[in-house]
C-alpha cells in the first residue's frame, strides 16, 4: 500500500468511526429526550450514555439542533432534510406497482412513527415552551405535508387516488399518517402493532378513494 493510500484508508476509517459516533448520540439523544423531555435532558447525561465526552456533544450543535438530528434519524434512519421518498428504505420499494406499493409505504411509515412517537411527544411538548424549537418544528412540519404531497402523487400515478381527491382531502394525511396517530391508537387506545397498521390501510383507503 503507498503512502496516499494509506492515508486515503486511515481518512475513510476516520469518517467512518466520526459518523458511528455521531449515530451513538443521536441514538442516546433520541432515548435522554423521550425518557425525560428536552427541559430535563441534559448534555452530560447524553455524553454518559454515548460514552463521549460533554465536548464531543457540544460540537453537534444547540440542543434543539440534536432534538432535530435525533428525531429525523430515529423516524427516517438517517439525518437531514433528504425527501422521505428519496430515502433507503422508500426507494426501495419505488418498483411494486398497485396495492403492493401502497400496502409497502404504509408499513414504512408504521414502523417509523412506532420508533419515534414517545420522541416526537417530547418534540412537542418543548415546541410549547421554546420559541426555537417551535421554528425548529414548523419547518419539520412544512418538510413533512411536502413529503406526503409527494407521495400522493406518486400514488396518482399508480391509479390509487380516487379522480374526486383533491388537495384538501389529502391534507388529512399528515395527520393520518403521524406519530400522533400511533400514539393515540397503540399508547393511548390499546391497539396491537398490527391492528394500527390494518386501520392505517382502512383510513388512507377511505381517504384516497371514498365511497359514495
Amino acid at each position: 500500500m503507498s503512502g496516499a493510500e494509506r492515508r486515503g484508508y486511515r481518512s475513510a476509517l476516520r469518517a467512518e468511526q466520526a459518523e458511528a459516533t455521531r449515530r451513538r448520540v443521536l441514538a442516546a439523544a433520541a432515548d435522554r429526550f423521550a425518557e425525560h423531555g428536552y427541559g430535563r435532558t441534559k448534555l452530560t447525561g447524553i455524553a454518559e450514555d454515548a460514552g463521549v465526552s460533554v465536548e464531543t456533544v457540544k460540537g453537534y450543535g444547540p440542543k434543539r439542533a440534536l432534538l432535530l438530528a435525533a428525531f429525523e434519524q430515529t423516524f427516517a434512519g438517517a439525518e437531514g432534510s433528504v425527501p422521505l421518498l428519496e430515502r433507503e428504505p422508500f426507494t426501495a420499494i419505488e418498483h411494486l406497482e398497485g396495492e403492493a406499493y401502497l400496502a409497502a409505504g404504509i408499513e414504512l411509515i408504521a414502523s417509523a412513527n412506532a420508533r419515534s412517537a414517545r420522541l416526537w411527544r417530547a418534540f412537542l411538548a418543548a415546541a410549547d415552551t421554546e420559541a426555537d424549537v417551535r421554528a425548529v418544528l414548523d419547518e419539520l412540519l412544512d418538510r413533512r405535508r411536502t413529503d406526503i404531497g409527494e407521495a400522493v402523487a406518486r400514488l396518482r400515478a399508480r391509479g390509487l387516488v380516487d379522480e374526486s381527491v383533491g388537495e384538501e382531502a389529502a391534507a388529512a394525511l399528515p395527520f393520518v399518517l403521524s406519530p400522533e396517530g400511533y400514539e393515540q391508537l397503540v399508547l393511548h387506545a390499546g391497539l396491537t402493532e398490527q391492528q394500527y397498521r390494518d386501520c392505517l390501510v382502512r383510513l388512507v383507503a377511505a381517504v384516497l378513494r371514498p365511497g359514495p
